[in-house]
């Protein structure tokens, strides 16, 4: 071997460590079909995001993004597939505020929600509008909480199930209401008590607002409250909690991918890039605002992680005080 032929030798090894991180990140992506599992069933909220985040993710990085639904006890069965799968970036979750509540809702499980995983980005957040069947006589909430407090356990509210996020949202208001006594009548989802909600078995639910929107704005239903910081655009009539009288009332269903624990750094990175890039598309911007959800576009992995810290610390004494069970 010439000392030339050498020396090049030992300055392309010598210079490997100085490729760019975006080069590193795409050596370390797998070559095939990446699997998005979303622990929810098709056809739901849920799963119809995925769906509009995978298909922008496969076009972004020319890399074929699957979902796939694995349901069962709640999220678990979904969740624990991915605290299991590959650590090679072939496999991610696509999940939402009931990753926060595993731990106090299941006793045995085979995974830890924060040692097993990493999350990659927060991909948005919806917030909950509080409805009631238009006969209820309470205009606003102050009126809401006096008529509850007046006759406890003489009402009913809705949820899409035990532990789920409008069972939680319902909850949060009511202990930060005073503790009020209102009968919980669980579902399986959300679309099957809106119908007892319009014909007055429930006089009240406290939904995801991208499903509770259109009855209130055809007068199906009335709104009285949002659970967000700020007011909706699609419902600039209805003030926040915090607007009337809870101020530290806050709740949203959020949407985040998350990767299983040791999968490589630059593979996470690059995912996270990609995501805040799709979400930060004007076109994607409009397709979410129709589902009432507020896209992020600027979460790192570190701040997606306090965030899940955060909620965590919210729900889970929730979850606890209250006794609740999963379905």
């Amino acid at each position: 071997m010439s000392l030339i032929h050498r020396r090049s030798l030992l300055g392309a090894a010598a210079a490997a460590p100085l490729l760019p991180a975006a080069v590193r990140a795409q050596e370390a992506w797998p070559s095939g079909p990446v699997r998005l599992i979303c622990p929810f069933a098709a056809g739901g909220p849920t799963d119809v995001m995925a769906r509009l985040v995978a298909d922008a993710l496969s076009a972004e990085l020319s890399q074929r993004f699957i979902v796939e639904n694995r349901t069962g006890s709640g999220v678990v069965v979904g969740t624990e597939a991915v605290a299991k799968a590959p650590k090679d970036g072939s496999t991610f979750l696509y999940s939402t505020v009931a990753h926060s509540v595993l731990r106090p809702l299941f006793a045995n499980l085979s995974f830890d929600p924060v040692r097993d995983f990493q999350p990659v980005a927060l991909v948005g957040v919806i917030p909950m509008l509080l409805m009631v069947n238009k006969e209820v006589p309470a205009e606003n909430l102050r009126e809401l909480v006096q008529m509850f407090q007046r006759d406890p356990g003489k009402y009913n509210y809705g949820s899409s199930g035990n532990g789920g996020a409008v069972h939680l949202a319902t909850e949060l208001f009511l202990h930060q209401a005073g503790g009020l006594k209102v009968n919980h009548v669980p579902y399986r989802g959300s679309a099957p008590a809106m119908p007892d909600l319009l014909n007055g078995n429930l006089s009240m639910m406290l939904n995801v607002a991208s499903d509770g929107v259109a009855s209130v704005q055809r007068g199906a239903t009335r709104g009285l409250a949002i659970s967000s910081a700020k007011r909706m655009p699609q419902l600039p009539e209805v003030p926040t909690f915090q607007e009337s009288g809870l101020p530290n009332y806050e709740a949203y269903t959020w949407h985040m991918v998350f990767a299983p624990a040791g999968t490589p750094a630059p593979v996470i990175r690059r995912l996270n890039q990609a995501v805040n890039k799709v979400m930060g598309d004007e076109r994607m911007r409009r397709r979410v605002d129709e589902m009432t959800m507020e896209p992020r576009s600027d979460t790192t992995p570190e701040t997606a992680a306090q965030w899940l810290q955060a909620e965590m610390a919210k729900w889970e004494p929730l979850v606890r005080s209250a006794g609740i069970v999963p379905n």
